[in-house]
C-alpha cells in the first residue's frame, strides 16, 4: 500500500510539473522555411498557388498516401477550400484568403475542426533570371496544455522537407 501511495504521489508531481511547464510555454507557434529553386519566379508561383499541387510536395501528404481530400472552388483563387481527413496526420481545412499574383498566396488553416484560423503563406521572390526564393510559413495558436508538444516537435522541419520536395519536383 505504501508503494502504491508513493507511485500515485510521484505521478501527480510529474503531471504537475508538465502542467507548470505548459503554463509557462507560449500558446502561439511559428514555423516555416525558405529555399532557392532554380526556376523562374512566375513558373514557381503558378505551381505553388495551386493548392491541389501541395500534395505533390508537402510532407504531410507523403506521410499518409490514403489521406482523403476534398476541394471546393477554383484552385489558386480566393475562397478555394481544401479539406482533408487522415488517421495519421489529422483532419483540417485550408482556405485561400489572398492572392498577390506572382508573389504570394495567403491561407487560413484549421486543424482538427478548430474554429481558430492559423495564418499561413507561400511567397515567391525572384533572385535571378532562373532562380526563386520560396518562403513557406505558418503562425497560429496551440491551446494549453497541448503547447507542451512544441518542446518535442518542430513543424519547421516539415516545411523545409516540403520545400526540398518542391525544389526536386520543379527542377526535374
Amino acid at each position: 500500500m505504501k508503494i502504491l501511495k508513493y507511485i500515485l504521489v510521484t505521478l501527480l508531481v510529474l503531471v504537475g510539473i508538465v502542467l507548470i511547464i505548459a503554463a509557462i510555454l507560449p500558446k502561439t507557434f511559428h514555423a516555416g522555411s525558405e529555399l532557392i529553386v532554380n526556376r523562374n519566379a512566375n513558373e514557381v508561383f503558378d505551381y505553388v498557388k495551386q493548392i491541389k499541387k501541395q500534395g505533390e510536395y508537402d510532407n504531410w501528404s507523403r506521410q499518409d498516401p490514403n489521406i482523403q481530400k476534398e476541394y471546393v472552388g477554383e484552385d489558386g483563387t480566393v475562397g478555394f477550400t481544401y479539406t482533408w481527413k487522415s488517421d495519421k496526420v489529422g483532419n483540417g481545412k485550408q482556405v485561400i484568403t489572398n492572392v498577390i499574383e506572382g508573389k504570394r498566396v495567403e491561407m487560413d488553416l484549421y486543424f482538427d475542426n478548430s474554429e481558430e484560423a492559423n495564418k499561413s503563406f507561400i511567397a515567391v521572390d525572384s533572385v535571378g533570371p532562373n532562380q526563386s526564393k520560396v518562403t513557406w510559413q505558418i503562425d497560429g495558436k496551440i491551446p494549453f496544455p497541448f503547447n507542451i508538444f512544441t518542446l518535442f516537435y518542430d513543424m519547421s522541419e516539415d516545411f523545409n522537407q516540403g520545400l526540398v520536395n518542391l525544389k526536386n519536383n520543379l527542377e526535374k
